[in-house]
């Protein structure tokens, strides 16, 4: 018996290695000083330092993360190339959070069986979000794990790096009573919640709206990085969140400064109350799936459908801003004319309970 009849190709990894060539090589700047291939990406310091001129006291960030079970809607349909995007935005969006700039990126592919075909297709997509986002791609790994994980799944995570000037690293220490909370529109569900999706929407060519659900589901996460850096030189930004895991409830209240002094809170007008006439409107796949939730257990309140739906979703707000009353409309007209709208979705007030825990009203 050899390696290949115990379960892994090498050769269909040698396949894998040279059709990803052109994925990194399409992110490639002065900084990268040798290609993939060898036993590890080589990031120029000397770049970096040029990187951080201006900058006074350079501090690296990092993040990881995964894309999670929306790779079953990805298989299941066949299409492979949106999902990378999703990885490198489930990254770079986090660290974009303290304001980093992101410099690299690397992924970990892993799989029953390799089909170099998909594996490229999957990092066509990786590469598609660096240079969305200005980063290179600076390596990674791809595993065949035969036994352990079926021939037919794959699993993706990566990492991004990212710089920012320690002086001017986000971490919600000048939020005040009174800031403005602004909402950026996400680009659909995004790559949280796919587990309860799955279970309530199994058919993925459902209708919806004249196209199958599935490639609803589908669309890719949303990348902020390059209208919110542009907009950290224009206005001050105090905090951010990136709506992922967890939705409102968990993230909104990361952004404020561990000081119980400050006793601040987020105060969020809720768009699903009937009489709410403001401009943030919910998109229709998160109807959708609360009529899945709802269906699956008719014994639930609207009320503890909603607050899943807060506690798991974006509701179509990917991205939050903590801004002082007067930058917000300078903000919003900014990132609208980049393609990404933005709006007022709620304050910043004084804590009812010491805590920063979100209040919906």
């Amino acid at each position: 018996m050899d390696y290949k009849q115990a379960g892994v190709n090498i050769e269909e990894g040698y396949k894998a290695v040279e059709k990803y060539r052109e994925f990194t090589a399409s992110t490639a700047n002065s900084a990268v000083l040798d290609g993939i291939g060898g036993f590890a990406g080589m990031f120029s310091l000397k770049e970096f330092i040029k990187a951080a001129d201006g900058m006074e006291d350079p501090v690296l960030l990092a993040g990881t993360d995964g894309v999670g079970t929306k790779l079953d809607i990805a298989f299941r349909l066949k299409k492979f190339d949106t999902v990378g995007i999703d990885c490198v935005a489930m990254c770079v969006n986090d660290i974009l959070c303290h304001g980093a700039r992101p410099l690299f990126f690397l992924d970990y592919l892993a799989c029953g069986k390799l089909d170099a075909s998909i594996a490229a297709e999957i990092v066509k997509g990786v590469a598609a979000g660096c240079r969305e986002t200005g980063m290179v791609l600076l390596g990674g790994e791809t595993a065949e794990h035969p036994g352990i994980i079926p021939d037919d799944v794959y699993d993706i995570a990566g990492f991004a790096v990212g710089m920012a000037d320690r002086k001017k690293i986000i971490d919600g220490q000048k939020i005040r009573e009174g800031d403005v909370l602004l909402g950026i529109a996400s680009s659909g569900v995004h790559s949280n919640g796919f587990s309860l999706i799955r279970k309530i929407i199994p058919d993925l060519n459902e209708d919806f709206g004249g196209i199958p659900i599935g490639r609803v589901l589908l669309e890719p996460t949303r990348l902020y990085v390059k209208p919110v850096l542009e907009l950290m030189n224009e206005t001050e930004i105090r905090g951010m969140v990136h709506i992922t895991g967890g939705g409102f409830y968990e993230n909104v209240p990361r952004m404020f400064p561990k000081n119980p002094a400050l006793q601040l809170m987020p105060v969020i007008q809720d768009p699903l109350k009937p009489d709410y006439n403001g401009p943030w409107k919910v998109p229709p796949i998160f109807s959708r799936i609360a009529s899945g939730i709802k269906n699956a257990d008719k014994s639930l309140a609207d009320a503890a459908v909603n607050k899943t739906m807060f506690n798991t979703y974006n509701m179509g707000i990917g991205f939050v801003l903590a801004l002082s009353p007067q930058d917000a409309q300078k903000a919003a007209a900014l990132l609208e004319k980049r393609g990404f709208p933005a709006w007022e979705i709620g304050r910043v007030e004084k804590s009812l309970n010491n805590t920063s825990e979100i209040c919906f009203v």
